[in-house]
C-alpha cells in the first residue's frame, strides 16, 4: 500500500519526548504556544524506561507551580541531605540548612509520565512510534521536519522554530553542520554497574560510598525496589555476573561500622558508560537543543534531567518573548545563556566523579588526597555548601519577566535563600 503524505504546520516542531521535549511543549501550551512532539519510540517504552531521578528545588518547582507536581509531592522522596561515605564512616551534608534547599528522589519516567498526561488532558499533539526523521531547511524562514508515523503516512511538518531535544543519539545534533560547531568529549574510564534489587531501602538518603576497592552509590526507587551501583570497567559484562558476586562487591564498598545493606533478589543489571559532552554552539539558524542532544554529563552529579529542565525553561521565555512581541534578542543568546549552567554542572559532575571514584592508574598520595577532599567537604560548612548548593541547583535563569516560567519561579521563589 501507498503511504499517504501529509502537509502540516504548527509554531514549534518539537523532536524528542524525553524531560527537554516534553516540559517545553507543556510550558508553551501555558503561554498558547502550539507545538507538536514526535519520537521513535511508543509510549510504553518511554513510560517503562526505569531511570534515575534526583530533582533539583528549581525543577520541582517548576513542575509544582506549572501544574504536573501532584504525584511528586505525593510520591517522591524529599531529601533534605546526603551522605558521603568513607573508610566505613557516613558523614552528612545537610542541604536544608546549608543552602535552604532540597531535592526529590523522584523516578525520570515517573516525571513523563506526569508530562505526557498533562499534555494529553490539554489536547497536546503528542506522535508516538514515528521512524524516518529528517531535518530540513533549519537556516530558512521555513524550518520543515519530515517523518512517517506508525501506519506510514508521510509528513511533512512546517514549524517556526525546531525545538531539538532527541538526545545523544538523535537527528538534530547531527544537523548542525560540523564546520560551525565545536564538539566537547570526555570519556571517563570508569563505568557504572547498576542494579535494582526487591529490597527495603538502606538508607533514608543517598550514599555516596569512597572506598580502597572503588565506588559505590546506594539510592531508592520505591519503598520495595532499590537502585545500587559500583564502580566498574566500562566493558564490563554485567550478564556475567552472579548475584552473589555483586552483593559481594557492594558489601566490600560499602558495609562496615554497624552499617549493612539490606540486599533482596536482583531484578535488572547493567552497566552505564560515563561520558562528557557539550556541543557549540547549541542553535543553529531556526534548530535549537535541549537537553542530553546539546549536552551529557556522568551521572555522578545528578544533572542530567535537570539540565534538560532548566535549557527549555530558558528556550521557552526565548520563544514566548519571539511569538508574542516578535523579538529574536532572547533566541540569539539562548545557548550563551544556557552554557554557564552546563559547563558548571560539568565541572560539577567530574569533580564528584574524581572525588569518589577509584583512580587505577593512582598512586597511594592519589588515595590520600581523595581522604583529605572528602574531609574537607565533610569536616566544613564552607566545603559542604559548594557540594550542598550545586547538588540542589542554583535557580533557572529568568530572561523574560513576562514568561510563565518567570511568573511560576516567582511564585515559589521564597524557598531559595
Amino acid at each position: 500500500m501507498n503511504a499517504t503524505n501529509q502537509s502540516q504546520r504548527t509554531q514549534v516542531a518539537i523532536i524528542g519526548a524525553g524531560p527537554a521535549g516534553l516540559m517545553l511543549s507543556h510550558l508553551l501550551s501555558l503561554s498558547g504556544i502550539d507545538s507538536v512532539v514526535i519520537d521513535v519510540r511508543d509510549r510504553e517504552t518511554i513510560e517503562a524506561t526505569i531511570r534515575a531521578g534526583i530533582l533539583e528545588q528549581g525543577t520541582a518547582d517548576l513542575m509544582t507551580s506549572t501544574g504536573v507536581g501532584d504525584r511528586l509531592l505525593d510520591e517522591g522522596q524529599r531529601h533534605e541531605g546526603t551522605y558521603l561515605r568513607s573508610r566505613k564512616e557516613s558523614r552528612r551534608i545537610d542541604f536544608a540548612a546549608l543552602t535552604g534547599r532540597s531535592v526529590y528522589l523522584y523516578p525520570q519516567h515517573e516525571v513523563l509520565k506526569d508530562l505526557i498526561g498533562a499534555r494529553i488532558a490539554a489536547g497536546g499533539d503528542l506522535r508516538f512510534g514515528v521512524h524516518d526523521v529528517e531535518v530540513q531547511g533549519i537556516t530558512t524562514d521555513d524550518p520543515k521536519v519530515r517523518f512517517t508515523e506508525p501506519d506510514g503516512t508521510r509528513v511533512e511538518l512546517s514549524s517556526a522554530v525546531i525545538a531539538g531535544c532527541d538526545g545523544s543519539q538523535g537527528v538534530c545534533r547531527r544537523a548542525i553542520p560540523k564546520d560551525v560547531r565545536t564538539d566537547y568529549f570526555h570519556a571517563y574510564p570508569h563505568g557504572w554497574f547498576g542494579i535494582l534489587t526487591e529490597a527495603p531501602p538502606s538508607s533514608d538518603e543517598l550514599i555516596y560510598s569512597h572506598s580502597e576497592h572503588g565506588f559505590a552509590l546506594i539510592s531508592s526507587r520505591t519503598p520495595t525496589l532499590q537502585r545500587m551501583y559500583f564502580q566498574c570497567d566500562p566493558g564490563e559484562d554485567a550478564s556475567t555476573w552472579s548475584d552473589e558476586r555483586i552483593w559481594d562487591e557492594l558489601r566490600t564498598r560499602v558495609n562496615g561500622n554497624g552499617f549493612e545493606l539490606k540486599e533482596g533478589p536482583i531484578t535488572q543489571r547493567g552497566v552505564i558508560p560515563m561520558r562528557s559532552y557539550v556541543i557549540d554552539p547549541m542553535s543553529h539558524g531556526r534548530l535549537f537543543l535541549a537537553g542530553d542532544a546539546a549536552h551529557t554529563v556522568p551521572p555522578t552529579g545528578a544533572k542530567g534531567m535537570n539540565l534538560a529542565v532548566a535549557d527549555v525553561a530558558v528556550l521557552c521565555q526565548a520563544l514566548e518573548r519571539y511569538f508574542h512581541q516578535g523579538s529574536t534578542e532572547l533566541l540569539d543568546v539562548y545557548g550563551r545563556t544556557v552554557a554557564d549552567r552546563v559547563w558548571q554542572a560539568q565541572h560539577f559532575s567530574w569533580w564528584m566523579t574524581s572525588m569518589l571514584h577509584l583512580d587505577h592508574k593512582g598512586d597511594a598520595f592519589d588515595h590520600r588526597r581523595q581522604l583529605g577532599e572528602i574531609d574537607q567537604i565533610t569536616g566544613s560548612p564552607i566545603g559542604g555548601a559548594y557540594l550542598a548548593d550545586t547538588y540542589t541547583g542554583r535557580p533557572i535563569a529568568l530572561t523574560n519577566p513576562d514568561s510563565v516560567v518567570a511568573e511560576a519561579l516567582t511564585r515559589t521563589a521564597q524557598r531559595t535563600p
